[in-house]
């Protein structure tokens, strides 16, 4: 994978981020972009693109599938549905859909560049932002511009490389290891802990994604924070084991957008119906990364410790051997009975 290419899907990432217009260029076509999250009514004056482009999950929550244009699975892009930046924040923020009931009606067209729509959208939950763009037809010369193929090089997990290491006491062990592992050009370090004496046995591994809100506030909402320390203290228990503690933070969403789900739970919508209404797949997070992190550390047969099925699937894709799956059992609370029903009646999830 290109180096170059990488940094050119960085910097386009900054440049949404930060709301300036940057351009993806795909084999069927090129969009001029502008996030609609983090823009302005004066750079949408500048940008002159009126027309909206929304990931298809959003889309689907909107009722739009039903056109031509929207047939196929994918973003949809909504034509000169975007007058003010507050205009399409109100049709791509759920938060604001019970103020906004009345949307539309909207006409769909060809996304001009089916490619470069999906690198978008892939871009915009990288950068924790609502999967929404100001969008047009390239023209003229883009000061930020980056390929379909750039953005699959930036993320691709073989440029994860480990960084450091360094012995750190912790609760459940006091002779762990830390690892730190990290990727040019990005800003999330992944860690690993390693607990006990490596020896010939398959460890026991967590693959923990990151959840502030959990694992630093003690929230009741999620079962994050509990599961964590069990887990450490299993491990513990065992010969040795690993802990993956991966910085994909609400599912891969982002922190932002995962109290954002959290709102649209308070209105009543489950955890997956409210990652959908926000435009964001179910299972946003990128499993790849555990792998290639087990691979640099060596270890290429586990026992992994997860009521996720999914996990187990994912992980053998990435060539790991998952030797056996332990369940990890907790109790409930009043915050987090319906989470936890949900993971198991609509991810999977068992014990």
């Amino acid at each position: 994978m290109s180096h170059f290419g990488a940094r050119q899907a960085a910097r386009a990432i900054d440049a949404l981020r930060r709301g300036w217009p940057f351009r993806v260029a795909g084999g069927d076509g090129a969009l001029d972009l502008l996030a609609v999250e983090s823009a302005s009514d004066e750079a949408l004056a500048e940008f002159a693109g009126r027309d909206v482009l929304l990931s298809g999950e959003r889309a689907v929550t909107l009722k739009l599938t039903n056109q031509r244009a929207a047939a196929t699975p994918g973003p949809v892009r909504l034509a000169d549905a975007g007058s003010t930046v507050a205009a399409a924040l109100a049709i791509a923020d759920p938060a604001l859909d019970l103020a906004n009931p009345l949307k539309g009606p909207f006409r769909t067209l060809a996304t001009g560049g089916d490619a470069a729509a999906a690198a978008a959208m892939t871009m915009a939950g990288h950068a924790g932002l609502l999967p929404a763009f100001f969008v047009r037809a390239a023209a003229g010369d883009a000061e930020t511009e980056c390929s379909a193929g750039d953005v699959t090089a930036l993320l691709d997990p073989a440029r994860l490389e480990i960084a450091a290491r360094a012995r750190l006491p912790v609760a459940a062990s006091e002779t762990a290891e830390i690892v730190a592992f990290r990727s040019p050009e990005e800003a999330s370090d992944h860690v690993a802990l390693v607990i006990g004496k490596r020896d010939a046995n398959p460890p026991v591994v967590r693959l923990h994604s990151e959840c502030l809100t959990g694992d630093v506030l003690g929230s009741l909402k999620c079962d994050c924070g509990p599961q964590l320390h069990a887990a450490l203290h299993a491990m513990a228990d065992a010969p040795w084991g690993v802990l993956l503690y991966l910085r994909q933070e609400g599912r891969g969403i982002g922190l932002v957008n995962k109290l954002r789900a959290y709102a649209l739970q308070d209105q009543g919508y489950d955890t997956v119906d409210a990652n959908l209404r926000l435009g964001f797949p179910v299972e946003a997070r990128d499993f790849a990364i555990a792998g290639r992190m087990l691979e640099l550390l060596n270890i290429p047969r586990i026992r992994l410790m997860t009521n996720n099925p999914e996990k187990v699937a994912r992980l053998e894709k990435e060539g790991v051997e998952v030797f056996e799956r332990l369940p990890l059992a907790l109790p409930t609370n009043k915050y987090n009975e319906q989470y936890l029903a949900t993971k198991r009646d609509r991810t999977g999830h068992q014990l």
